[in-house]
């Protein structure tokens, strides 16, 4: 496989590793980008930039969906509302949003939405697409929705639900949807190649995504996961496959509705470079421009939620809005934090060592966290830091 692109002195291995993906573990085009210190080491692509091996080859602007690792930009919008005064992470939601407190839901935190505490990781009426796409609509919906638990009393993994949300939160707050909240005060001013509702004009730059099978990945989300993991995913009635099917029929992902709805949860599209420049301006400057200042970076990265997953069925870790360093979720140390997305793409930060990282894919593997591939780089740069 040729590829494509630069790294730094000392980050040779980063290439070899994403050479060894498509000669080893069933890559079809992809890309990956490292940040050390607000400086790009890394940046490198290959493969074909359809799943299904076509002509056009992967380029370096080629964009593609990453599914959940969407939460964490998502998330930077309330973290940042909190940190210039707009928003308390401590408030009830429904101080916010008044409607919301139906259903005893009036102690419902914040700090919950953003921990996956929140108890709403399903609607007992699914939402279509188009449903999904009406911000009014889906607000009304969660509003409505009766909690599957106690708010603030357990954790599970709000897949879809997450999104709808957070984003009425922002519209409460600000009076713009995150979507475009993040494209204004985040993707513009850091020239980000990341976009929550995809615009018209750059749809010729994404790809066509698509399962598939590979070798069998180690970790707690293995491709072929223990018993309990099967069988929630397998019975209709579980948290786990109501959680996912929030949305009903589940949307196709290379159709342009789909790309243009604006869905913070797992909606996003954009460059290995874009999410990783992302996660590097949370922890230092690049360009001159810093968004998280160094509490904001504690806050989102202390612990919140730890032990089973209610929706995961196994054992997870959160912070304010990320995914924390753990067996389910291996990122490069015990200090870092970022989010997946289910299938492959990956975006993190880890500030001890100024590392940033993205990595985004074509090819959707049927793991849900602890995606090989991505594993396979992360071990890569850390060979590349001083022992």
């Amino acid at each position: 496989m040729d590829v494509h692109g630069t790294v730094a002195e000392g980050f040779e291995p980063v290439r070899e590793a994403f050479a060894r993906n498509f000669d080893r573990l069933g890559e079809r085009g992809g890309a990956v980008a490292v940040y050390r210190d607000g400086r790009r080491v890394v940046d490198l692509w290959a493969g074909a930039k359809d799943v299904d091996g076509g002509a056009a080859p992967w380029r370096r602007n080629t964009a593609q969906v990453v599914r959940s690792a969407t939460k964490g930009v998502a998330a930077a919008v309330l973290l940042l509302l909190h940190q210039r005064g707009e928003l308390d992470l401590d408030a009830p939601v429904a101080a916010y949003w008044p409607e919301f407190k139906a259903h005893d839901k009036e102690r419902l935190l914040v700090r919950h939405v953003l921990s996956h505490r929140a108890g709403l990781p399903v609607l007992d009426h699914p939402l279509t697409l188009a449903e999904a796409a009406d911000p009014r609509r889906a607000a009304e919906a969660l509003a409505a929705q009766a909690p599957a638990w106690e708010p603030g009393r357990d954790h599970g993994y709000h897949a879809l639900t997450y999104g709808w949300l957070l984003d009425e939160l922002v519209r409460r707050l600000t009076g713009r949807g995150s979507g475009e909240w993040i494209a204004s005060e985040i993707a513009g001013p850091l020239g980000l190649d990341l976009w929550v509702g995809l615009p018209d004009a750059q749809a010729h730059r994404v790809g066509t995504v698509g399962r598939i099978e590979g070798p069998e990945p180690s970790g707690a989300l293995r491709a072929r996961p223990k018993r309990s993991v099967s069988d929630a995913y397998a019975d209709r009635s579980s948290l786990t496959r109501r959680a996912f099917a929030a949305i009903s029929p589940y949307p196709d992902q290379n159709d342009p509705a789909f790309h243009a709805a604006a869905l913070p949860a797992a909606g996003g599209i954009a460059t290995a470079d874009g999410l990783a420049r992302f996660y590097a301006s949370l922890i230092g400057q690049v360009d001159g421009i810093r968004l998280f200042d160094p509490a904001t970076v504690e806050r989102a990265r202390a612990e919140e939620s730890a032990g089973p997953d209610r929706v995961l069925v196994v054992g997870t870790r959160f912070g304010l809005g990320y995914m924390l360093h753990g067996s389910a979720c291996p990122f490069l140390a015990p200090g870092s934090f970022g989010h997946p997305g289910r299938g492959g793409s990956l975006g993190f930060a880890d500030p001890e060592s100024g590392i940033a990282f993205g990595y985004v894919t074509n090819g959707f593997r049927r793991t849900v966290t602890a995606d090989p591939r991505a594993q396979a780089l992360i071990r890569a740069v850390r060979q590349t830091l001083p022992a």
